[in-house]
């Protein structure tokens, strides 16, 4: 497993992993149809996809954290 100081790397991973998988497939199916080439034109909107998405969210979670503290009231 990876130690703690990693956590914000590895959410990183996965969330944008998760994130630019759904969204590639679904913005390439509809902006060019399901035909016998969707899956590369999705593989390929995907791999130039990714490595944005990871690192617009190692860069951006801290802040978009803080913002959502502001907004969300705590119970008590």
């Amino acid at each position: 497993m990876f130690p703690p100081r990693m956590h914000r790397f590895v959410f990183a991973f996965f969330m944008s992993l998760w994130l630019c998988f759904l969204m590639t497939a679904l913005v390439t199916m509809i902006n060019t149809g399901m035909d016998t080439n969707y899956l590369l034109r999705w593989a390929n909107a995907f791999i130039v996809a990714w490595p944005i998405g990871f690192c617009l969210v190692v860069l951006s979670a801290g802040k978009v954290g803080k913002i959502t503290a502001r907004l969300v009231r705590q119970p008590g």
